[in-house]
């Protein structure tokens, strides 16, 4: 079984901060880190791969140092990756994004036959969750959200039976493969990788295509110009201010706040 695992490199969304001139993320000011989400999907590709055996394969959009990303997923437990990496990629919307590799996917494709992908359920950064099914609806398989659970998997029979999480409860579904599967944080836990996999992923070099090693693709829908979608505006929220500041003897702070906590009391309650 062939599975490739869609994976992007993001900021650590815990410690950036936001320009307060442009109101843009400064990615500068945090460290670049694997999609959280996306360290699961290797995670599940590798649990799979020991099951049915087969190769996991990565696949990544971004600069050069995008790399890092790759050798993350090697060590936790892929086997090789690619990274697409060139200008015309640049400023990339989710509908860009998905059109740049599902391309890469079919090229993929032409060298060993593809029978799942899986992506994170969606990226830190952007949270809109849109690149898996982008993928799946230019390739032409069925897309299956928000996975918690790989119940069965047969590849002889190309059927699989996943449990995905809903707002009132959970669904198995059964699917043909190849089809794609975008992956919640609780489907595994992620531990330490074992030392033959760290030093495999400190030598390895993914590789690395540019747009003319994508064959036929279509310019028009890459990067900023293939993307319509745009940021009418982007700011910091107001910070909350302060409450009121009670001051003077410790008996007198006691009476004033039990004054304001009666009359936040009174607001509340209907009186008879």
């Amino acid at each position: 079984m062939h599975i490739v695992v869609c994976v992007k490199q993001v900021p650590d969304t815990k410690i950036i901060k936001i320009n307060p001139k442009t109101n843009t993320l400064d990615r500068r000011s945090a460290p670049a880190i694997l999609n959280p989400y996306d360290a699961h999907a290797v995670q599940e590709a590798a649990r799979i791969k020991s099951r049915t055996g087969g190769t996991v394969t990565v696949l990544s959009m971004g600069p050069p140092q995008a790399v890092a990303v790759i050798k993350k997923s090697v060590e936790i437990g892929a086997d090789r990756g690619y990274l697409i990496s060139d200008r015309a990629f640049a400023g990339a919307d989710t509908l860009a994004t998905s059109y740049a590799l599902s391309k890469a996917l079919e090229k993929i494709e032409q060298e060993s036959p593809v029978d799942l992908v899986i992506c994170g359920k969606h990226a830190i950064d952007g949270d809109t969750g849109q690149v898996g099914p982008g993928i799946a609806r230019r390739i032409d398989i069925p897309p299956i959200t928000n996975v918690i659970e790989v119940s069965k998997i047969n590849s002889d029979e190309k059927k699989i039976v996943v449990k995905r999480k809903q707002l009132n409860g959970y669904e198995l579904i059964e699917s043909q493969i190849p089809c794609l599967l975008t992956v919640e944080k609780e489907i595994n836990d992620i531990g330490y990788s074992p030392m033959p996999n760290m030093i495999k992923a400190a030598r390895y070099e993914p590789v690395i295509w540019s747009v003319a090693d994508l064959g036929e693709v279509d310019r028009a829908q890459l990067g900023l110009k293939g993307s319509p979608t745009i940021v009418g505006k982007m700011f910091s929220p107001p910070r909350p201010e302060g409450g009121k500041k009670i001051e003077g003897e410790p008996t007198e702070q006691i009476k004033e706040l039990m004054k304001l906590l009666e009359e936040k009391i009174d607001l509340f309650c209907f009186k008879a």
